[in-house]
């Protein structure tokens, strides 16, 4: 897996507006979670997707069971999901976003069949990576500790 570069996921972060994120959790300790929190915080619309908890609030937004019931100017798509569940979230969200320009695959998540699928339809996509370490990374917000701390936490 080639990892992608700093001009790229910068270019990601300052265009997208919409971000879908599959697979969140509506548990506060979460990763999913503090993530989708902390994107929001930072300005861009979040839409939870979670089956289980489908027609709950969260974090403002009403959470979709699907993508396919996400609005159209969805523009990334988060996925927190194990690495065998990836090629069905790609073909939906191929199929149901037309603004879509980004997969984003959370720290732990890649699946290159299905990346290159994505690509081949001209979208960038990220593997193995958290967008809210990457915006802290990239946009001067991470404290003298950094990322590699051993410590994650959902304070911000």
């Amino acid at each position: 897996m080639i990892q992608t570069d700093d001009v790229t996921l910068r270019k990601i972060l300052q265009r997208t507006k919409t971000i879908a994120v599959v697979g969140v959790s509506p548990n506060p300790v979460r990763p999913s979670y503090f993530v989708a929190r902390y994107m929001k915080l930072k300005g861009f619309r979040v839409i939870p997707v979670n089956p289980g908890h489908a027609g709950a609030n969260l974090l403002g937004e009403t959470v979709r069971a699907t993508l396919a019931d996400c609005p159209p100017e969805v523009d990334m798509v988060d996925i927190f999901r194990r690495p065998e569940h990836v090629p069905p979230i790609i073909d939906e969200a191929l199929a149901q976003l037309p603004n879509l320009r980004t997969i984003w695959m959370q720290i732990g998540v890649q699946h290159p069949e299905a990346a290159a699928k994505a690509q081949a339809r001209g979208l960038d996509v990220v593997q193995n990576l958290c967008p809210k370490m990457e915006y802290q990374r990239l946009f001067g917000e991470l404290r003298m500790g950094g990322i590699n701390t051993g410590i994650i936490s959902s304070r911000l």
